[in-house]
């Protein structure tokens, strides 16, 4: 079974979301994985395709040891090796494991900034996320499957399933959602601790069904950036630079965050906000649109896509979505509008789209297939 659904996934990873030509280049970059199978699979399906393969297999141990000890000149180093490479890259799969999801909990905010500055922009925001067709995703780990509250078994199983889903069937199912979200110009989210307005009038809306991220299953695109006023109270967990922030609470004024506060870790979510003047104005905001994926299990490429979900986040806008925000920072906070999260609105232009986390409009029915098994659980 484990051989197929490794097949499977390669095949969606190579064919479906870089679509890897003859003559092309690409990047695998791997972390804390357990196993080499997907990535050896990998290789024998670019070279079937007559590509050209640079693989990449790090430790989060080593790279946390880097980080804590890494200064502008020795990380600044290291991002303009790897700037290099990736602008010789046509694709790239990046594909995370973790042996322990808490590995970079003891390395200083100050030295986690300075790595962003010095080699995750440089390299993934300036280059890799604009110039390369790429994907990434986890791997599945016992730590992973911890996190999920679920067996390891149990975890590869709901890993591989959700992964390979039938992408061209989810794409046609988003695009009347995109489509209404292009002639939208007032957004309205009500729920508990949240009454919030903004506009996405005139902004690009990107539907996702495995091009970028696996698994997927969100519409993405950006709010006009000073239109948001009101504020928010996140309900799904985050882990973001070895911190765990509960209960996340921003209020806006003229689209910037004037006041941030959370259950556990008050301090540290204003020193990331405080990173650079974009990080308090919002680079995105999507609706989570999986309903495969039940609930949180602190790690945002599947906590975001979430059925019944949405984020918006502080930070850096897409190229495909941009409103001019720039900032190092790119955080996906999530609010699950599901009833047994508390439930909550969304209204376009004074019109009720979704209740509940369920669309409400004929056309888009569609998206709340296995919306109601998932909310059970």
């Amino acid at each position: 079974m484990q051989a197929n659904a490794i097949d499977r996934l390669a095949h969606v990873l190579i064919d479906h979301s870089c679509r890897l030509a003859s003559g092309e280049n690409l990047l695998i970059e791997g972390f804390d994985l357990p196993d080499e199978e997907l990535v050896g699979r990998l290789v024998e399906l670019a070279a079937e395709r007559g590509a050209n393969v640079v693989v990449d297999l790090k430790r989060n141990s080593v790279l946390r040891r880097l980080y804590r000890t890494g200064t502008d000149a020795s990380l600044g180093f290291i991002g303009r090796l790897e700037a290099q490479r990736m602008r010789q890259m046509d694709c790239y799969i990046g594909i995370r494991g973790a042996f322990n999801s808490h590995e970079f909990a003891d390395v200083p905010l100050e030295q986690m900034d300075r790595y962003h500055r010095c080699w995750w922009q440089p390299v993934h925001v300036a280059i890799r996320v604009p110039h390369t067709r790429w994907v990434v995703l986890r791997y599945p780990t016992d730590a992973m499957a911890q996190s999920a509250g679920m067996s390891t078994e149990a975890f590869r199983e709901f890993f591989f399933d959700v992964c390979t889903v039938d992408y061209a069937e989810m794409a046609r199912r988003q695009e009347p959602l995109a489509e209404l979200m292009r002639r939208t110009d007032r957004v309205r989210i009500t729920g508990p601790g949240t009454e919030l307005t903004f506009s996405i009038r005139g902004m690009p809306v990107i539907p996702c069904a495995g091009q970028r991220n696996i698994p997927d299953g969100e519409v993405f695109t950006a709010p006009v950036r000073d239109s948001l006023n009101g504020h928010i109270t996140y309900n799904a967990p985050s882990l973001y630079q070895g911190v765990v922030f509960e209960g996340v609470h921003f209020r806006f004024r003229d689209g910037k965050i004037v006041h941030a506060e959370c259950r556990n870790a008050t301090e540290a979510l204003n020193r990331i906000l405080d990173a650079d003047e974009g990080a308090r104005y919002i680079g995105e905001w999507s609706l989570g649109c999986n309903n495969r994926i039940r609930r949180p299990m602190l790690d945002i490429l599947f906590d975001e896509k979430i059925g019944g979900s949405m984020h918006l986040t502080p930070g850096n806008a897409y190229d495909e979505a941009d409103n001019g925000n720039r900032s190092r920072v790119h955080w996906d906070l999530v609010l699950i509008q599901t009833p047994a999260y508390g439930g909550g609105e969304v209204w376009f232009d004074d019109r009720l789209v979704r209740k509940d986390g369920r669309f409400v409009l004929p056309e888009l029915e569609p998206l709340n297939e296995g919306l109601d098994a998932s909310s059970a659980e």
